[in-house]
């Protein structure tokens, strides 16, 4: 499956196929072509599993340096800044994903919560929509979008 065929069945009516497709991006996505810059993902990926915050943004920062094209490092940066809840760098990151690869659902909806996070409920509501419009089934994202709308009304 090409990832143009992956975005094509997340967009479509079963949520199971749906769910296999988005594993299947993700499997891509994880794929420089590279396998040391691989290496240095999982690494990376080890270490915020185990939830060394500083050493996960270390190995993400140095894969950005030596692979400032691979989306996947940013994303996964933005990831890390997001649990060390530096909101402003994560969405920096996020932005930064998104120019590398724009149907990134995780990046997408990971800026969202960045916005809830920092109350900007316009801001997150626009990015979880963009979310769906990409994968319609993505967990959390519809309820994400109804809560960020829920605090537009409030305070509007």
């Amino acid at each position: 499956m090409t990832e143009d065929e992956a975005l094509a069945v997340l967009r479509g009516s079963d949520p199971a196929a749906a769910a296999r497709a988005a594993e299947s991006l993700w499997a891509m996505w994880h794929r420089s072509g590279d396998p040391h810059l691989d290496a240095l993902l999982r690494q990376g990926i080890e270490a915020m599993e185990r939830q060394d915050i500083e050493a996960a943004d270390a190995l993400f920062t140095r894969l950005i340096q030596v692979a400032p094209a691979f989306a996947e490092g940013w994303n996964k940066r933005a990831t890390v800044r997001f649990l060390a809840k530096d909101y402003a760098a994560s969405i920096a990151d996020c932005r930064e994903t998104l120019e590398r690869n724009p149907n990134h659902f995780g990046a997408l909806s990971g800026q969202g919560l960045c916005h809830m996070a920092l109350g900007q409920y316009k801001e997150a509501a626009e990015l979880f929509r963009r979310a769906l419009a990409v994968h319609p089934h993505l967990p959390n994202a519809r309820g994400n979008l109804r809560v960020a709308l829920g605090e537009l009304v409030k305070w509007n």
